[in-house]
């Protein structure tokens, strides 16, 4: 029960979050995850609604699912024909970020070596997702977007076997190079190789289902839905890592659905629709849960040294990272300088290092470590969002802003329907018929007031159904209609170069509203 309160919360937290976004959208939806999170920690009714949290159901429940359909997003040729990058990435650079991150830390802060790089292990993942965010409405330099994008899908593995070795060093009072090796390749490649296998027995099974007579849309997505659940938690009872595990099965995913777009259309629409909805879902919520943490770890702290340490460590472990990033960028790599400035500051921190410094527990590290790894992490987090939200902005070239597209995409929409209204006009059609068809245009074209909607609504609860020849006239009047429309977007894509994203999203809604209107109705 309380479990179920605590997700119904988060659940609706992140909703009113998400509408938020919508209405102040040059504010990322990550910031306003994170107030809302600080809001609900500071109302004592609401805090009571959040259980403790529990690091494995953390893991399992929400970073395992983003991460897949992170993974799901790339195509696995793209990897391996950068697979010597992304090694370079995800465990040379990673080595030397944390061995940086955590002497400057040891140094600069007084914090004790295995502690240090406790701190320093943690900060190694980064965040597709959350990089997504800040960078919304920019034009990133194509092959730092791409080498982000890798290292975000593979690092994780990487951060969570320097962590493990950090506790052990902690705990034991030395560092056992051999284990720790062996450990990363029997965690990486294990994980790699069962994700694989398990993913590609699952897509035979699939596949085998939507060729035959058992196919059931709502079964197949429950597969889709379950899959990462079911796979990292396999993963972690194996002793491998789970993370590379639904990543490889989410590019292996990727294959499947380019391949797939004909034979089961539907199948990978809603699949993509799920990604989306539970994507921004559970992104969301993971802000919302770093600003509760903050609430909880700082109340009654706020006034004492313990703030300006934690401060402190967030700012050194940051700009430790930072200059990494930037001398790989511009050393290894061989970017240019504004080029490194963009990957040193896209590496972006979110889900995975919340959840790594969720791992640890308090009896381990003693409340007062605890609380200066979890704070200095949420500080890091802030700063590495913060930063090239205010730089990027000067920086990158930008894309149309949302508010003019949304001007333009008015007046597109707007003739659009003007044009199908005039064809429908033209038609031979029953005065119902024609009158319906109209309505449902005007309301395409959102000139509908909601007072007049709720009216209609009511007025039509008594009114008989179409008969069958009516319903018959109102679809060839429809298609006509949505004809006419995607001409019209055809051809204003090819003089809109730089509003094409926004052509085709509408384009898509025609293409939806028209397949509405194929499904028979219900008698």
């Amino acid at each position: 029960m309380e479990l179920m309160i605590s997700t119904f919360t988060l659940a609706i937290a992140a909703a009113i979050s998400i509408i938020i976004a919508q209405a102040i959208d040059k504010v990322s939806v990550n910031y306003i995850s994170m107030i809302i999170g600080i809001i609900i920690g500071l109302i004592p009714f609401l805090n009571q609604q959040i259980a403790s949290f529990d690091s494995e159901i953390f893991m399992e429940l929400i970073v395992a699912p983003l991460l897949f359909f992170e993974g799901q997003k790339t195509r696995i040729h793209n990897v391996g024909r950068r697979i010597k990058e992304i090694i370079g990435l995800t465990i040379i650079m990673v080595l030397l970020a944390l061995n940086v991150s955590g002497f400057s830390i040891h140094l600069l802060a007084d914090v004790s070596l295995p502690l240090a790089f406790i701190i320093g292990s943690i900060s190694t993942p980064t965040d597709a997702t959350a990089s997504e965010a800040v960078t919304n409405g920019l034009r990133m330099p194509r092959r730092v977007t791409s080498a982000l994008k890798a290292e975000s899908l593979f690092n994780d593995a990487s951060g969570i076997i320097l962590l493990n070795m950090s506790l052990l060093w902690f705990a034991n009072g030395y560092i056992n190079y051999g284990q720790t090796i062996q450990d990363f390749c029997i965690s990486s490649i294990g994980g790699a190789i069962l994700g694989f296998a398990v993913a590609w027995v699952i897509i035979i099974f699939r596949q085998t289902l939507v060729r035959s007579r058992f196919n059931s849309l709502n079964a197949q997505n429950l597969i889709y839905i379950l899959t990462p659940l079911a796979l990292y938690a396999l993963a972690e009872h194996l002793h491998v890592s789970g993370i590379i595990a639904v990543v490889v099965a989410g590019l292996l995913h990727n294959a499947e659905s380019q391949q797939s777009l004909l034979l089961n259309s539907r199948q990978v629409h809603m699949s993509q629709d799920l990604q989306n909805l539970i994507s921004d879902i559970f992104n969301s919520m993971v802000f919302i849960i770093l600003g509760l943490m903050m609430v909880r770890i700082s109340r009654n702290k706020l006034f004492n040294g313990d703030l300006a340490k934690w401060i402190i460590v967030g700012i050194i472990v940051y700009l430790a990272n930072l200059l990494v990033r930037y001398l790989y960028g511009r050393l290894i790599i061989r970017y240019d300088r504004r080029e490194s400035i963009v990957f040193s500051l896209g590496g972006i921190h979110g889900a995975v290092t919340l959840a790594l410094a969720l791992t640890i527990s308090v009896d381990f590290l003693g409340s007062q470590s605890y609380n200066l790894v979890i704070m200095s992490e949420a500080v890091l987090i802030i700063l590495s969002m913060l930063v090239p939200t205010i730089v990027f902005q000067f920086i990158l070239p930008h894309n149309v802003s949302d508010e003019e597209a949304h001007i333009v995409m008015d007046k597109i929409r707007s003739e659009m329907v003007k044009r199908a209204l005039v064809a429908v006009h033209k038609m031979y059609l029953p005065q119902r018929v024609k009158r319906h068809v109209i309505y449902t245009l005007l309301n395409q074209k959102r000139v509908v007031k909601t007072r007049e909607y709720m009216r209609v609504l009511l007025k039509t609860i008594d009114q008989p159904n179409l008969s069958k020849s009516e319903q018959y006239l109102q679809r060839l009047a429809f298609f006509r209609a949505f004809a006419i429309e995607r001409e019209y977007l055809e051809m204003i894509g090819q003089k809109e170069g730089k509003y094409r994203t926004y052509i085709l999203n509408l384009y898509n809604d025609v293409l939806l509203a028209e397949s509405l209107i194929i499904e028979p109705e219900d008698e």
